[in-house]
Formats: structure tokens, sequence, C-alpha cells
């Protein structure tokens, strides 16, 4: 079997299901612009990178014309490897950058399966959060545009797979009924509690598991991760603790939303603004992913907070190591988080609010370490690896399976405790 993978930086969330068709034997090839990580055996075949329109500083404001382009670039190429003999039996892609657009227009006649992360909408999700901010006609046409890619894509495509409820409620109701909520999965394996792990910090200093250590990652430290609220809620905590050390692991860049308005990062405006001390605020960057479970191991305090967008991945493999979750209650964290159960939810923009469940957890509550436990048996049990990973699995043969027999009409059903990782 042949598996074509579109993604415009991956393979992104198709690492997992490609390393185990490879391994049973399938042949797998990556269609990206660029690759975010080395997977052995993945043959990857680059389309160029055309940048969104200069003056494009918003996500969301991103006019749809090089996502076309970038369909047309992908259908040359499968095109091609259809007439030098490489066709495809399945074409997996993630449908927000337009990669998947002209599939059927190449391949009528292969499966297809589209990874639907994100549908924008005026109310309800990232835009309109921040009240400061309301959504103006000009915007609300941008999101317009930019779902137009999608929904040509979803309308042609066999089936799609959203990564939680949520995300997959996002989407038209006319669609729903053939996108499955599948996340890709967390190697609990690899982020898993760890009593023996240490931290080094810059400065040399060896952290362990039981150190008053306040952790937050994010790709980057931008508003769309709740960063200036954590930061607003540290410098409260740093004032009435005067041991707990911040470490926070994240680029300066921004990868949703805007740069401030004055043209600084982040982290620096936030430095500024708060006063946080700077002999105990470690900003780590982007760390590489097992130094990343490390700092989970020995963090006493996680904050995750985010407007109600994707859903990290670091928030998960924070959950597997059995830190202590702060997070804020915001979709789709409450499809994950029970109050006092396996984390503690904050009001997002409560800034006090969120220093006090700090500090509470610094504490060392009597039921912590019952959270800790809970946390992690919520990520084994709902986004274990194995687990996700062999379902997606199934969901791609029984397509397979299907086309041939001619019957492509519908989504293939089964039992949904066969189908979603997530039970829906």
């Amino acid at each position: 079997m042949h598996i074509v993978f579109v993604h415009r930086h991956g393979p992104g969330q198709f690492v997992h299901i490609a390393r185990r068709l490879m391994s049973e034997g399938w042949t797998a090839t990556l269609l990206s612009q660029s690759t975010d990580r080395p997977v052995p055996g993945l043959r990857v075949l680059r389309y160029s990178d055309r940048q969104p329109a200069a003056g494009a500083t918003d996500r969301a404001n991103r006019a749809p014309v090089p996502y076309v382009d970038a369909g047309r670039r992908v259908a040359r190429i499968l095109d091609h490897l259809n007439r030098s003999g490489r066709k495809p039996d399945l074409v997996m892609g993630h449908i927000g950058w337009g990669g998947m657009m002209f599939v059927k227009d190449v391949l009528p006649d292969t499966p297809a399966v589209g990874y639907c992360e994100y549908y924008f909408q005026p109310q309800g999700g990232d835009v309109g959060f921040d009240r400061s901010q309301p959504v103006g006609l000009q915007q609300r046409q941008a999101l317009r545009l930019r779902n137009a890619v999608q929904l040509a894509t979803l309308d042609q495509v066999d089936c799609g797979i959203s990564p939680t409820l949520w995300q997959k409620s996002r989407y038209p109701a006319a669609y729903r009924s053939k996108i499955v909520a599948q996340h890709e999965g967390v190697d609990t394996g690899r982020a898993h509690p760890d009593p023996l792990a240490t931290f080094r910090l810059p400065d040399g200093t060896l952290l362990t598991p039981g150190d008053p250590v306040v952790t937050f990652a994010a790709r980057d430290l931008e508003p769309y991760r709740g960063f200036p609220q954590f930061m607003r809620a540290a410098a409260i905590v740093a004032k009435r603790n005067p041991h707990v050390r911040f470490l926070i692991a994240g680029g300066d860049g921004v990868s949703y939303g805007q740069a401030h308005r004055d043209g600084g990062s982040w982290r620096d405006v936030l430095m500024k603004e708060t006063g946080l001390p700077p002999e105990r605020t470690y900003f780590l960057g982007q760390l590489p992913h097992d130094q990343l479970i490390r700092l989970f191991q020995v963090s006493a305090a996680h904050v995750y907070l985010t407007y109600p967008f994707v859903l990290s991945w670091s928030f998960l493999e924070a959950m597997a190591c059995g830190a202590p979750i702060i997070a804020s209650a915001t979709a789709p964290v409450q499809e994950v988080i029970s109050e006092g159960k396996n984390g503690r939810l904050a009001d997002f923009w409560d800034v006090e609010q969120i220093a006090h469940l700090i500090e509470r957890t610094l504490g060392q509550p009597p039921e912590l370490q019952r959270m800790r436990t809970a946390a992690r048996q919520t990520v084994v049990s709902r986004f274990g690896l194995a687990e996700c990973v062999l379902r997606t699995q199934d969901l791609l043969q029984r397509l397979i399976g299907t086309r041939k027999t001619g019957n492509v009409t519908r989504l293939p059903t089964r039992r949904p405790a066969t189908i979603h990782c997530q039970g829906s």
C-alpha cells in the first residue's frame, strides 16, 4: 500500500500513523513545504512556499490565494506520481492550508482523508474571545474566505479527522457526519512521571521533583496561549513566595494572532510590565522534546492557558508526566480537565485566581497526588498513542476496502468505541 501525506510543515500530526504504517510494509510519501522532523523511511517531496500577501499579520486575515496555489502544486505532484506508476492507495492531509483542495480532481477514485484541525468562526472560538478587539466586517469577510478553502476540500474528501470533539463541532453541521473525533495520540511511554528526573538551568542549577518550580510552555509566547495572564499571575506569586522559580519554554515569534503593537517581543513587554525578578525567571526558548519532557517531570505547578482554540500537544504531555495542572476554563481544555479531579481550572482573564491556584498547588494540598495520577490516567486512557494509532489505521484500511468494493458514498461506520479516540 502507498499512502501520501499532505502537510505544509510535516509530518506534523501524521508522524505516528506514518511510522506505524511503514512498520507494516506500507510505502509512505510526504508532500510538504518544509519538514518539522525526520522520519526514517518517509519519502519527502517538497512543493514551493509562496508566503501570504504582504501586510497579513493576523492568522485569520490571511488571503486564501496562496492556499489555492498550494493545492495546485500538490495536484501537479500527485499527477506526476500517478503517471509514473506510483499512484497512492490513499491520500491523507491537513485541509487548512490548501494542499488537499484538488486531490480528487487528480485522483477521483483514491480515498482521501482530511485532517480538520480548526474552522474559523467570528464567535465562540479564538476570534472575538478578547473583548477589547471587536470583530469587524473586514475580519468576518477574511474568515469566510479562509474557510472557503476548507469547505472546498471537505466537500470532496471521503472523511475527516478532528483531534477533539470541540474542534470537530466548529465545522458546519452539514459536514460533521463525515468527521470523526480522533486524536493522533500521545506517547505516554516517553512522557511519564520520573521521581529521579533532573532539569539543569542555564546557570547550572540542577532542579529535581519537589523543588518549587512553576512551568509554562507554548510554541511562542503570545496572547493566544495566555502568556500575558501567566506573567501577571507569576508576578503576584513571586512577591508572596521568594523561593519559587518560573521556567518558561517557548519562542519569541508569533504563531497565532498578532505581534505586540510596539514591535517588541511579548516577553520583553511583559517582563517590563510585571517586574518579575529576572534571577528567578528563566526563558528557555523552544526546547528539544526530551528536555521539554524533563521540564514537565520536575514541575511543581504547570500552567496551561489558551484562547478557545487548538489543543496543544505540550498540555497533554505535561499531564502524562503527572505535572500538577492549572488550566484555563476554555474549550477544548474543559473536554480534558475535570475541576478538582485531574487538575484545576481558572478563568482565563482572572489573574488573581490563576495566582491563587498556583500558590495552592505549590502548597502541596492533600489531593495533589491524586490529581497528578488522574491527569496521567486521563491521557493514557483517552489519548494513548498505541490505541489512537490503531484506531486511525483501522479507519484508513476500511476506507481503502470500501473503495475497492465501490461503496464510497458514506463514511465507513463501526461502533464508536472502535473509531473514536475520544468516545464521540
